[in-house]
């Protein structure tokens, strides 16, 4: 563990000590999703050194926060896993990105948008109490690389990566047109009208979407999120 202390009694100290580092948050943010392998780490986030994200797995490692794994295949690979102590964090960074998600402007050229970070918005903007009595599959084409679809069943959501065949509504954004449909800078037939947005089903479900999502509000609490 990091010898690095704020010298505060103080549970917010503490919680900084332990995951304030630099990726550490983010390390847990993909561990969160399910385990993971060192290089499925490292594909996620493409800009940590080496080094760095092993020093920061074994100091995660020492706090209790995450565990190594033994797969039972035989390759015997290694993967990195939230500890109950750690996975207690769920709701916690759903909120914190929340929150963050208020101040993001335009990307920067090089800024990275992950499947993790797509799947993660989702849990993130869900409005549960919203959905209640609806029941909508979704699959948003960010790119032909970048797909993901969430199941809506009654107030509960359930998120992954890749398209989706029975899919109700398929959302193809352009530029910054999904941020706007989740802070309300696009209403959707605003949206659909200016050519921000493709879609593929009913124009409705878009407007059913913008209702179950929305970065103003509270996040649902991620239960047995896997991706697979």
């Amino acid at each position: 563990m990091t010898a690095r202390t704020y010298g505060q009694f103080c549970g917010l100290a503490r919680a900084m000590e332990i995951i304030g580092e630099r990726w550490s948050l983010l390390v847990i943010r993909d561990l969160v999703l399910g385990p993971k392998r060192f290089t499925d780490l490292q594909r996620g986030l493409p800009k940590i050194a080496r080094s760095i994200l092993s020093a920061r797995l074994n100091e995660l490692e020492e706090a209790g926060v995450v565990r190594r794994r033994v797969l039972p295949d035989l390759d015997a690979a290694v993967v990195y896993e939230l500890t109950e102590y750690g996975s207690e964090l769920d709701r916690i960074l759903l909120q914190l990105g929340l929150w963050g998600a208020r101040s993001l402007g335009e990307p920067a050229a090089d800024d990275v948008f992950t499947p993790d970070a797509a799947i993660l918005s989702l849990y993130t903007t869900f409005r549960p109490e919203a959905a209640l009595g609806t029941a909508l599959t979704v699959e948003i084409r960010h790119s032909a690389e970048l797909i993901v679809h969430a199941r809506i069943d009654n107030g509960a959501i359930k998120a992954d990566r890749g398209p989706c065949a029975d899919a109700d509504l398929v959302i193809k954004p352009r530029g910054m047109a999904m941020l706007l449909l989740l802070n309300g800078g696009l209403s959707a037939a605003e949206a659909l009208a200016g050519g921000h947005v493709g879609i593929e089903g009913p124009a409705q479900h878009l407007e059913t979407f913008t209702r179950l999502f929305h970065i103003a509000a509270a996040p649902a609490r991620p239960e047995g999120l896997v991706v697979h």
